[in-house]
């Protein structure tokens, strides 16, 4: 008999900005994820000798991120040496990764209780600090001929039809539900606040969130990618895609993904495991998927891998109560809302990365939280959590509240 995969709990830090004058750069990524971790130690009251592995997704491992984050975090967190670690990278993915491996490893019986999450520090270590493999070959960028993720989501907004003023109408309902949330509390429960050596607050709630965001102000923003398209890459785009004549370069900072630092964490494991040590389970994880899709468009594997986990739970998109789409563009999540056939009133509803940042490693992690806690809060049973990744890559997770 297969063993369910429950989540015990999930918490977050607040999202700070990725900047040198973000609330959250004087705490280094390793302290970020270490406090975290002794936040949900002292939550659950939790003997750490219990845990058998611990999973954390990170899109840039160099520098202060580097090595193994997950075991260095879990050594400074003063958490049992026998705990060990692992550090994934499934780019925008590797938070939510960390969650399905942590799920595959109980299901299949091989472990009773992981703690998986993510973090990432983008103000201490930036997009493209860690070189690529295709940073070192140019042999490899010609023979992919692949082209930056701002280019591919304009590209994909291109060939879907979805204006300026409709990627930044989406922008702006992000903003306004997540100032909502924010406002009623409704992301508390997740939320552990960030603390100094001294036990005194750093940062209690999210700080990106832009309330007084307004559409005619997200009109004024100049697109962030027309540069890039205009030193080669739409043309490499159009190429791909012939049945364009042009590029139309509609994503600005206001209708992406923000930059900020973060982390988060969840504990899954067996109901056996569970009772012994007297944790009460919140949900279970029903399916999961990861696939890829066409490189150059990129960002569109949500989709597809929505129907994956779907179908593998004998489910219909109907089915799913809400849904958590990661906003790394506007575009991704009006495809995904198109190709689901979903109403606006399911997805996302208490907004997403464009209005409270993306810290890459840790999103998908986070949107777990997120996403249960809204369940509970209205009394709903399932929802899913889907996130698009580059190089083409979708990541989605079912849970059901229980």
């Amino acid at each position: 008999m297969t063993t369910e995969a429950l989540i015990f709990d999930a918490v977050r830090t607040p999202r700070g900005r990725g900047r040198a004058d973000g609330s959250l750069h004087e705490v280094n990524p390793v302290g970020l994820l270490a406090g975290l971790m002794r936040g949900l130690q002292r939550r659950l009251d939790l003997d750490t000798a219990q845990v058998e592995d611990a999973l954390i997704g990170c899109v840039q491992p160099h520098g202060e991120q580097g090595a193994v984050i997950a075991k260095l975090a879990a050594l400074a967190a003063g958490w049992h040496w026998r705990v060990p670690g692992l550090q994934l990278n499934r780019y925008c993915g590797s938070g939510l990764e960390a969650a399905n491996l942590a799920a595959a490893k109980v299901r299949a019986g091989w472990s009773d209780l992981v703690v998986a999450g993510g973090v990432e520090s983008m103000s201490r270590v930036a997009m493209g600090a860690a070189p690529s493999a295709r940073d070192n070959s140019p042999a490899l960028n010609f023979q992919l001929r692949l082209v930056p993720q701002g280019v591919s989501a304009d590209l994909m907004a291109t060939l879907d039809g979805h204006t300026r003023d409709a990627l930044d109408r989406y922008a702006l309902q992000s903003q306004q539900r997540a100032a909502a949330a924010r406002a009623e509390g409704r992301f508390s429960r997740s939320l552990l606040p960030v603390e100094d050596i001294n036990g005194l607050t750093i940062l209690a709630e999210d700080e990106f969130i832009r309330p007084d965001t307004t559409l005619e102000g997200l009109a004024r923003l100049k697109p962030s990618f027309a540069a890039m398209g205009e030193a080669g890459f739409d043309a490499l785009a159009v190429a791909a895609y012939p049945q364009l004549e042009r590029i139309e370069h509609g994503h600005t900072p206001g209708n992406s993904s923000g930059i900020v630092d973060g982390a988060a964490l969840m504990l899954v494991g067996s109901e056996a495991k569970g009772r012994a040590l007297g944790l009460t389970p919140r949900a279970r994880i029903v399916s999961v998927a990861a696939v890829g899709s066409e490189p150059v468009i990129m960002l569109d594997a949500p989709a597809p891998a929505a129907r994956i986990a779907l179908a593998k739970a004998g489910l219909a998109p109907e089915d799913i109560d809400l849904y958590e789409v990661n906003e790394a563009f506007a575009t991704v999540v009006l495809r995904f809302m198109r190709e689901l056939k979903l109403p606006p009133e399911k997805v996302n509803v208490n907004g997403g990365a464009i209005a409270l940042g993306h810290p890459l490693g840790a999103t998908g992690c986070m949107l777990v939280g997120t996403l249960l806690d809204e369940l509970e809060r209205r009394g709903l049973t399932r929802g899913m959590v889907v996130l698009c990744a580059a190089d083409g890559m979708g990541v989605a997770t079912i849970i059901e509240r229980l």
